[in-house]
């Protein structure tokens, strides 16, 4: 396994050059110039090319990649353009709101959707059944802002048992924190969830038809134990890959969940980031994005051989 292992870190290197580059042209072919938005409106142009001259704009792009390629590989993600402050001290201020924001909507998506999923398998072609699946297809089509709006509108501002927006750090406690975060948790979670239900009842109901679920059923075994027993084991390993799967779901919310309620993480960050044209910064988050996901895949490829001790690596 750790000769796997090794193998697949090694083949994020490729991957993240190629994210790398991507990114990297996207933002320099973007309009818009961060030295004539540092310098102001009445800047003129000998100001403004000085200002390209210090951050190095002025050179080909090739040079560009390659500096901030060589950066990197040294640990160096660049200072931001516009606050002048390390990348890496403007992410660790913002990583443990996204953090925090990450882990509430997984365990919301996960108390929902698993429970959800599996009453929708052992009442197939049901009332139960549709409403589930109608709670399923609603959450996966309504847009993340929409359904944040509509929870800010009704348990915020008519109830009040939440705040509109905002976040309170750990540092405050525990409570205070999750309280923050459930409203942005709950929508963020609830596109999560709508998947994670529908691939759990596909899967179930795979599993449910097999012969050896029958004979455990005639054998006159609790239908709780039929469930916990044989069904979901042997239906863990799709449901599983979906959880790594929506990840990517769920990176790309945060984006859009930390705007509408003013959660300060890494989500809002790349906003303003990409907003201000603050190069170094967008790109540092892009590497973090897709290394994060990468990794997350791997432990997901490495769960397969403890649902299934078929699988080996």
């Amino acid at each position: 396994m750790a000769k796997y292992i090794v193998k697949r870190l090694m083949a994020t290197i490729p991957v993240l050059i190629l994210v790398s580059l991507v990114v990297f042209l996207l933002l320099h072919f973007a309009p818009g110039d961060p030295a004539s938005l540092i310098a102001g409106d009445n800047a003129s142009s000998d100001e403004i090319d000085a200002i390209r001259r210090q951050l190095r704009l002025d050179q080909p792009l090739p040079v560009q990649f390659i500096d901030w390629t060589g950066r990197m590989l040294r640990g160096d993600l660049g200072k931001s353009i516009f606050s002048g402050v390390d990348v890496t001290t403007l992410m660790g201020q913002r990583a443990e709101p996204t953090i925090m924001l990450a882990l509430v909507a997984v365990v919301l998506a996960l108390v929902i959707a698993l429970p959800l999923g599996t009453i929708a398998a052992f009442n197939a072609g049901g009332v139960i059944d549709r409403l589930v699946m109608a709670f399923a297809m609603v959450g996966f089509s309504a847009p993340v802002f929409v359904i944040g709006f509509l929870l800010v509108y009704t348990f915020a501002l008519n109830f009040g048992w939440f705040p509109t927006q905002g976040y309170s750090p750990l540092s405050q406690g525990l409570w205070a924190c999750l309280h923050t975060l459930f409203l942005p948790g709950f929508t963020l979670g609830l596109l999560y969830a709508s998947l994670i239900a529908r691939v759990t009842r596909t899967c179930l109901l795979e599993v449910l038809s097999e012969d050896y679920v029958r004979t455990a059923r005639a054998k006159g075994l609790r239908s709780t134990y039929v469930l916990v027993r044989h069904a979901l084991p042997n239906a863990a390993i799709p449901i599983v890959t979906v959880v790594g799967i929506g990840i990517a779901t769920l990176l790309g919310g945060v984006v859009v969940t930390e705007t509408v309620f003013n959660v300060p993480g890494l989500g809002r960050l790349a906003t303003d980031a990409v907003l201000r044209r603050d190069y170094p910064v967008v790109q540092a988050l892009i590497l973090v994005f897709a290394l994060t996901y990468v990794l997350i895949n791997l432990l997901v490829d490495l769960s397969y051989s403890y649902f299934d001790p078929r699988v080996r690596y």
